[in-house]
């Protein structure tokens, strides 16, 4: 395994000192925003794709500093009812999948989507419950008019590009647990996997141990984020896990994002890295940084040093003592 970072909380870096600061803090590898909810600040899509030339120098400033780039990265939400946002968030990630394949970034990373309740909605409409039926008939209605029909299409633009599309499990959109995860991949092509992000999986009350064992036993890991979360059961009592409190209300907040160690035991991070070599992920793992209670630098060096304890970096040997 490699240890990278997505490169969005460094945005404030040029695209060679983001690297350097890469390359000097021990890392392997780098993920990168093309646009959308990541923005672009290390990516210049349409220049990259219409200049053989940029894209030649873009990638030998990685090169030179014995870095990959791990995925494009560019979540948005292709489904919205706000046709602006669909549509910017649609030909970003066509871009990206192009751009990808012709710099061979073997993943993009982004969101499945969330549609909205039915034709001429207004706002996306993430149902939680299948009763009242309503919120059913929204859900299925949502998976066969709107899900299915685009990644379909995308999972296909994807195999013929040689690229992977990791989807993040993330709450608020429509593919968000493992069963979504798989539910989709099953109706689309073996494209479209998961880009796993176990942060978002503890506040849904899901072991990212059994969804990695779930996951890689479909083969349907494509990419890594590192991240955690902290869970405060006296606010879960209050507010419950589906907590609408803003994320910098730390304090009485029912689970808040935290930089690796800082939310679970690295005896917990150490069984997830040994779990995915087990079942099959041999990638990137790549650094989120999303706490709120720690600078940039703090949390991203945090988490550097954490994970360098626990990851697997090597083949494993020959068994000699068998």
């Amino acid at each position: 395994m490699k240890l990278g970072v997505f490169t969005v909380l460094f945005g404030d870096k040029s695209f060679e000192q983001m690297l350097d600061h890469v390359k000097s803090s021990g890392l392997d590898a780098v993920e990168i925003g093309t646009g959308c909810y990541p923005g672009k600040a290390h990516c210049n899509l349409d220049e990259l794709l219409n200049d053989p030339t940029a894209r030649n120098h873009y990638l030998n400033l990685v090169k030179e500093r014995e870095l990959t780039i791990s995925a494009f990265s560019c979540h948005g939400n292709p489904l919205s009812p706000d046709q602006n946002f669909a549509r910017e968030s649609d030909e970003t990630l066509r871009k990206t999948i192009k751009l990808a394949s012709l710099m061979d970034v073997p993943v993009v990373n982004c969101f499945s989507g969330t549609a909205g309740d039915g034709e001429g909605a207004k706002y996306p409409n993430w149902p939680v419950t299948p009763w009242p039926n309503e919120y059913r008939d929204v859900y299925e209605w949502q998976w066969e008019n709107r899900l299915i029909p685009y990644w379909k299409e995308i999972g296909e633009i994807a195999k013929a590009h040689e690229v992977k599309i990791g989807l993040e499990l993330h709450g608020g959109f429509m593919v968000h647990t493992p069963y979504t995860m798989l539910k989709l991949r099953e109706a689309t092509c073996d494209a479209i996997g998961a880009n796993l992000d176990p942060s978002h999986l503890w506040w849904q009350g899901i072991d990212p141990v059994a969804a990695i064992k779930i996951l890689g036993e479909a083969n349907a890991i494509h990419h890594f984020h590192a991240k955690d979360t902290y869970i405060d059961q006296d606010n879960v009592n209050m507010y419950g896990l589906t907590d609408m409190q803003p994320y910098d209300n730390v304090k009485t907040r029912a689970w808040t994002f935290r930089s690796v160690g800082c939310g679970h035991s690295m005896e917990v991070w150490s069984n997830i890295i040994s779990t995915l070599r087990i079942y099959g992920y041999d990638y990137v793992i790549s650094i989120e940084h999303e706490d709120p209670i720690m600078s940039i630098d703090e949390g991203f060096n945090r988490a550097v040093s954490n994970l360098k304890t626990v990851l697997i970096e090597e083949k494993p040997s020959q068994m000699y003592w068998v």
